[in-house]
């Protein structure tokens, strides 16, 4: 489902789950990125952690779509190349709340920005049509 969604061709991500609750989102920095200061725009780093908080949910969730609720992001140092890795893990869950957390760091291991959301079920059942295998 997240490769197959039509953002996903322009950052052209990777996601990986290594386990239930738990996401790791690699990609590499482009000057398409840039805002007008040279560095990478705040809405990459929006993407990436929601991205990382999202699937880290989802994870848990085999019947649903999940919805994120709301989102907190936190920057901490600029940007301008190089891979980054994102790192989302589920905090807390509920019948039909969960809160996860997700870190942006460089390839240097140095933090970049950080976040939290919460989520929730949706009424639309995960099928074929929205991507889901």
């Amino acid at each position: 489902m997240y490769a197959s969604a039509p953002i996903n061709k322009f950052f052209a991500p990777t996601l990986h789950i290594p386990n239930a609750g738990a996401t790791e989102l690699r990609f590499t920095v482009r000057s398409d990125f840039y805002h007008a200061a040279h560095a990478m725009h705040g809405a990459v780093y929006f993407k990436a952690l929601d991205d990382a908080t999202f699937f880290a949910v989802s994870s848990l969730v085999d019947d649903v779509f999940v919805l994120t609720v709301s989102f907190n992001l936190y920057f901490v140092r600029p940007v301008a190349e190089g891979e980054l890795v994102a790192t989302g893990r589920v905090v807390h869950r509920s019948r039909r709340l969960y809160i996860a957390e997700a870190l942006l760091m460089d390839a240097r291991g140095r933090e970049l920005a950080r976040g939290s959301g919460s989520f929730m079920k949706s009424e639309k059942p995960l099928t074929p049509e929205i991507g889901y295998v």
